[in-house]
């Protein structure tokens, strides 16, 4: 799939539905698949520490999750038109494995969490198979990697924090039965419930951003990287 590079980050351009179709075949062909987010405080730290660049760049498939990213795409004349959020990719994921027969697996946050994801998954898409869940405070890799391999998921979701969990994805993988990896943050907390997305019109203008200020002022300090990051393109451009 074509990538563009902004700011020394590779940013996949493809939508929703042409990943998903693309990252079945990668199952039905056993080809592991790794997805990271990429938003613009992921670039922006990118720029000062190498090795998170590099990490960022070893994704098979880099999702523009970001209302910046995609204005920088067309700062560039570049061609990513459309977000593709973390949560939403998981979902489509969800939704695609329950059509195909496909298996997957929650493996992070805090105990429970999980599991309250998994049922709220199996609201969702009642078809689907739920290979298991595994909290993220389980620290034996062997209790890990075995509680995975056991269950043979076509897909696992890793919910350990950026960068934490593309790491320990980058390091596992090879070992591990799935063939389908993403890193997704706190979306187990979104989906359990445990925590509130914003509404969908702010969804659909690409305003979470704006929503999470609304709602947790303290973020402000976080959220003026948009604006600097802007900036950094179009002087790069």
């Amino acid at each position: 799939m074509e990538k563009e590079t902004i700011l020394g980050v590779d940013v996949s351009q493809a939508t929703y539905d042409e990943l998903a179709a693309q990252l079945l075949q990668d199952i039905e062909q056993k080809r592991k698949s790794f997805i990271v987010a990429i938003n613009p405080e992921k670039i922006m730290k990118a720029q000062e520490d190498e090795g998170l660049r590099k990490l960022l760049n070893q994704a098979d498939y880099q999702i523009p999750d970001g209302i910046g990213v995609i204005l920088a795409s067309k700062l560039k004349g570049g061609k990513i038109h459309e977000r593709v959020t973390g949560i939403d990719m998981m979902l489509k994921l969800c939704e695609v494995a329950e059509k195909n027969d496909k298996r997957i697996f929650l493996y992070g946050a805090k105990p429970g969490i999980a599991d309250e994801a998994k049922n709220k998954l199996q609201e969702m898409f009642p078809a689907l198979q739920i290979a298991g869940t595994l909290h993220g405070y389980e620290k034996d890799p062997e209790v890990i990697a075995t509680t995975i391999n056991d269950a043979k998921p076509d897909i696992l979701f890793v919910a350990l924090g950026s960068p934490a969990q593309e790491k320990w994805i980058i390091a596992n993988k090879d070992q591990l039965y799935p063939f389908v990896y993403q890193g997704v943050g706190g979306s187990f907390d979104v989906i359990s419930g445990r925590i509130e997305r914003a509404p969908e019109r702010f969804q659909k203008l690409g305003l979470e951003w704006l929503y999470r200020l609304l709602k947790e002022p303290w973020r402000l300090k976080r959220q003026l990287v948009l604006p600097k990051f802007l900036l950094k393109a179009i002087v790069k451009k």
